[in-house]
């Protein structure tokens, strides 16, 4: 059971906004200063540290101090609360903030270049280091993502932040809900999104502040936090340690060493697809102490420690956020809260299938990305395969909901598609195929058959070659849209631990919500295309979903994705270039 995505894959981000983005956004926010009485009230914000001092380490076999200074953002009166989106790849992307008018709410669009893409507010906080001395040894700018909730700061707060635990780096993201909950505190380290620096040993003093401009749109007071900064030197020998994995195990002593993955991509359970093992100590992510975590959007792929600086407070907590709140129906959720997770029942459906008239999933597919030359796993002389990253998100507005029932003996499950009425009432079914067990390694668990397939096209679109993927285990890697009617902010099967079954299961049941969408990426077992004797030239990866049209959608003709790519090099030596699609420049 694995899965997983690379740093590479991790840290793609769009092109940087232009000087003309930046004068765009200088201009708006006087603007907004110049007439305050027109705006909206927004929360009320201030930048704190929860301690006075902190110590990091440093390692001398990978030296180098991640800034984890525990700084973080409250927010008091209302939440802040960002949506990001783009209309297509062709556009942009673009934050609105949700203000309040006599109590109601109201999109507030924030000036053009505000953010760049979908990791956060871009050198939103402001780092100073300084020497014992008072020498300045340190200047850097931070990203920000709001969604670090780390926990409240009152005890009549909400005992649930209702915002998503992470901020989205799927390249192909088109919309995300930034927040920090009132009564809430979210850290400001950037994590994942962050490299280390090179600081000796010894005392310093950081003062950390939010940028000028941030200060001006969302009206933070100018008061930086003063943190005394301890900084030790420790080493593998000191600690008894022979290899570097117990090491990564250290990551909340210097947050960010665990370095990047955790299983199917998402919170605390989604440290998963490994070959049927739970995440050894140094696979796990930093611990509950700084609120740093695994990230949302991992994919299937080999397991990995987890990426610092996410949310951890949430995962605590995760169990009761799971349970219905006031103003939920059964079934339903506006995205700021779910309803109880769906579990499989235990006998298969009775009775005649039907096809209710009722919301039905509505599956998109994603470009390819992460695409390169590899030897197939094997390096086998001769070979050569193209390998890719494949996603396929629910744009909803139902979820997609498949049950396996395996008879006794039976190597397979059938498979059925369920469907819900407005309050949560299963009211049809329908079969869909079957469900198979994968034992090979990398995946480990049960396979719907026909959810998608990949196929290599020709310049003029005619098959070239097609993949032999074509089962699934279906689980919430991705946050591709949660700005989408009833996406769900919080989903639960986020990993192979949570979604895909055991070799001995008789029933299991996958689920794909609204909003998310489920990578698989370009490492697994039988995913890539044997290129061998493909000529080079120009070609088309086809990633195309519900391909047999066995399950039920809203919309059957928004199911495939091409990404156009050149195939180069000589046999043993291929080469693969990938064109930007529209405005993402991501391979």
């Amino acid at each position: 059971m694995t899965r997983r995505r690379t740093a590479r894959l991790r840290r793609t981000l769009l092109a940087g906004t232009t000087a003309v983005a930046v004068t765009a956004v200088t201009a708006g926010i006087v603007a907004a200063a110049q007439d305050p009485a027109k705006a909206a009230k927004g929360p009320e914000l201030s930048l704190v540290a929860a301690a006075t001092s902190v110590t990091l380490t440093s390692w001398k076999e990978e030296p180098g101090v991640y800034l984890d200074l525990g700084t973080y953002l409250i927010a008091e009166g209302t939440p802040l609360e960002l949506k990001v989106t783009r209309k297509s790849y062709k556009d942009p992307v673009a934050v609105t903030q949700t203000v309040y008018e006599g109590g109601k709410a109201k999109a507030k669009k924030l000036p053009a270049g505000t953010v760049k893409d979908f990791s956060g507010l871009p050198g939103f906080s402001e780092i100073t280091l300084t020497d014992k001395a008072g020498k300045k040894v340190l200047s850097r700018s931070e990203s920000f993502c709001p969604n670090n909730a780390s926990g409240r700061v009152r005890p009549d707060a909400p005992s649930t932040s209702k915002y998503p635990e992470s901020c989205p780096t799927n390249p192909f993201t088109l919309g995300s809900v930034w927040g920090v909950e009132k009564g809430w505190a979210a850290n400001t380290y950037a994590g994942s999104y962050t490299e280390p620096v090179q600081l000796p040993a010894g005392t310093y003093t950081a003062k950390v502040g939010v940028a000028k401009k941030y200060r001006a749109l969302f009206g933070i007071a100018d008061k930086p936090a003063t943190v005394k900064v301890t900084v030790v030197e420790r080493s593998d020998e000191d600690e008894g340690i022979t290899g570097a994995a117990p090491r990564s195990a250290k990551a909340g002593e210097h947050a960010g060493h665990a370095g990047h993955g955790a299983g199917h991509r998402a919170p605390a359970a989604h440290a998963g697809h490994g070959p049927g093992h739970a995440p050894t100590p140094a696979e796990a992510a930093a611990p509950v102490t700084s609120g740093a975590g695994p990230s949302y959007n991992v994919g299937h792929g080999p397991l990995k420690a987890a990426p610092p600086a996410l949310p951890w407070a949430l995962k605590k907590k995760q169990n009761s956020a799971r349970s219905p709140q006031a103003g939920d129906t059964g079934g339903q959720t506006d995205g700021s809260r779910q309803a109880p997770a769906l579990q499989p029942p235990a006998k298969r459906p009775t009775g005649t299938p039907s096809v209710p008239d009722v919301p039905k999933p509505d599956l998109r597919s994603l470009p390819a990305y992460g695409i390169t030359i590899s030897d197939g796993d094997e390096d086998i002389p001769g070979k050569d395969y193209l390998a890719f990253s494949a996603n396929v998100w629910n744009a909803g507005p139902a979820q997609l909901v498949v049950d396996g029932f395996r008879s006794p003996g039976k190597a397979k499950m059938d498979a059925y598609q369920y469907f819900y009425d407005a309050k949560g009432k299963q009211v049809g079914y329908t079969p869909t195929g079957t469900m198979e067990w994968d034992p090979r390694p990398g995946h480990v668990h049960w396979h719907f058959t026909d959810f998608a397939s990949y196929r290599l096209l020709k310049a003029d679109k005619k098959e070239a070659v097609r993949s032999g993927k074509e089962a699934f285990c279906l689980a919430n890697t991705d946050a591709i849209d949660y700005t989408v009617k009833n996406a769900n902010w919080h989903p639960y099967n986020t990993d192979l631990a949570t979604a895909c079954g055991e070799e001995n299961s008789i029933s299991v049941r996958e689920v794909l919500d609204v909003g998310s969408g489920d990578t698989y990426t370009q490492d697994l077992p039988g995913q890539s295309f044997d290129i061998t004797d493909v000529p080079n030239g120009t070609y088309y990866i086809q990633v195309l979903a519900n391909p047999a049209k066995r399950l039920k959608e809203t919309n059957l003709g928004n199911n495939s994705a091409l990404r156009k790519i050149v195939l180069g090099g000589e046999p043993g030596k291929r080469t693969v270039t990938v064109p930007a699609h529209d405005l993402v420049n991501a391979n």
